[in-house]
């Protein structure tokens, strides 16, 4: 089979290495693609949202099935042009992939249906939103509306942050469009975990479920990332508590939308709040999360290309699903000055050392090569990805060889898998 991967991120070089592991693929593709990725697959030079061009090319190649990493290519509306072709695409239509792509509709849809998330109301001018959190107070949370590549959350713990967060999304613009609207929300606290089921629109399968760090800095501080590592299985997710998840917030969110016309092929990601035993929904994306695949698919040891298949095809109820008994740990290695201003094209060393530690994957992300040099290219660069017999074991072997990476001005979090040690404790 042939076989194109949409985007260009850590998420999608775990994509592939996972697929070339496939004796059903004879072909690999990647648009865009980055510097690690060409190792494995060939490069197409189509951006991910050019879904016109990207139908072009799969139609051109004979392409067998297309699989969306990026949420803006599934807001878009890549699949529903795929699909008009007659060509085999994994993901959601643009309906259904507006659960990430408005937090509005999301919200709007799991009142409506009783889907457990925090209080919250909608505003469209910034006058009444500031009005609103002064009668509220602080600490609250203030989302913007559209996609802002996991950076639009802002978490404020005092009323001056509260309307300044109002103030960036809705007056500075910052996110752009995606700031015209905003939800304001209780902000809750209790335990984060996330969970990613498969689902063809009737069977949905949960996939490990996993702990994500969104917070540049250690212990959880600094500004909002599209996440900075994460680690799975996460210990608090045992089997009672993702039969909970599959009953109170996956099964309902599908009916839901399926009462609506709206049947959701893909993937759904839901990312959760446990509050003295009570689940709350914090968000939901349509795609596999960026680094959670990573640390999710190399403990898969079922063949990943007939799983995305049934999942296009409606046939998801027939395929089994195994994992490795391994825990993964992902450390993201970032840039100097993301997730703000950061610069490219520093070189990066090391990358032979790391590769070469047992149980060590190197997922690349905002990389490039250039004049023969592998160079940084974006603002998470690398990935790095290590199994290990128990968490404990695959955080030091994950920053095992994070140690042998450098480049100048590289960042990265020294306590990603903490948390699942005191759980374990």
């Amino acid at each position: 089979m042939k076989v194109l991967v949409v985007g260009s991120g850590g998420r999608e070089h775990a994509l592939i290495w996972k697929l070339s592991q496939s004796s059903e693929v004879d072909a690999l593709f990647c648009a865009p693609g980055n510097g690690g990725i060409g190792e494995q697959a060939e490069l197409v030079d189509i951006g991910a949202e050019d879904v016109e061009s990207l139908a072009e090319f799969a139609e051109t190649k004979d392409i067998d099935l297309t699989i969306v990493g990026p949420e803006a290519a599934l807001a878009k509306g890549i699949v529903d042009v795929f699909e008009k072709r007659g060509l085999r695409i994994f993901g959601p239509n643009k309906a259904a992939a507006r659960l990430e792509s408005s937090k509005v509709f999301a919200k709007n849809l799991m009142k409506k249906h009783q889907v457990p998330t925090a209080q919250f109301a909608v505003f469209d001018e910034p006058q009444a939103a500031r009005a609103y959190v002064r009668q509220l107070g602080a600490p609250i949370v203030i989302k913007a509306d559209g996609l802002c590549g996991g950076k639009g959350t802002i978490v404020a713990n005092t009323l001056s942050e509260a309307l300044g967060a109002i103030d960036l999304l809705m007056e500075d613009r910052i996110f752009k469009q995606a700031g015209e609207r905003i939800v304001v929300e209780e902000r809750l606290l209790g335990e984060e975990v996330s969970i990613i089921v498969v689902t063809d629109g009737t069977t949905a399968i949960p996939m490990v479920a996993s702990q994500d760090h969104k917070r540049l800095l250690d212990g959880d501080k600094g500004p909002n990332t599209g996440g900075m590592g994460a680690y799975a299985p996460a210990p608090m997710a045992n089997e009672t508590l993702v039969k909970h998840i599959m009953q109170q917030v996956i099964s309902p969110t599908l009916k839901g939308l399926g009462s609506e016309g709206i049947a959701l092929k893909g993937v759904l990601y839901a990312g959760l709040m446990l509050v003295d035993r009570q689940l709350y929904v914090l968000e939901f994306n349509a795609r596999f999360g960026d680094p959670e695949a990573q640390a999710m698919l190399v403990r898969l040891e079922t063949d990943l290309l007939p799983l995305l298949q049934a999942t296009s095809d409606g046939t998801l109820d027939r395929i089994p699903i195994t994992w490795r008994r391994d825990a993964a740990v992902c450390v993201v290695m970032a840039a100097q000055g993301y997730p703000e201003r950061y610069t490219r094209g520093r070189p990066i060393v090391g990358m032979e050392h790391a590769s070469q530690l047992p149980g060590v994957v190197v997922f690349h992300a905002g990389t490039a090569r250039r004049a023969g040099q592998l160079v940084t290219d974006g603002g998470r660069v690398l990935g790095v990805t290590a199994l290990g017999k128990d968490i404990r074991h695959a955080i030091e072997r994950a920053y095992q060889a994070v140690s042998t990476i450098t480049w100048d001005g590289v960042h990265y979090r020294k306590d990603i898998g903490h948390q699942a040690l005191r759980a374990r404790n």
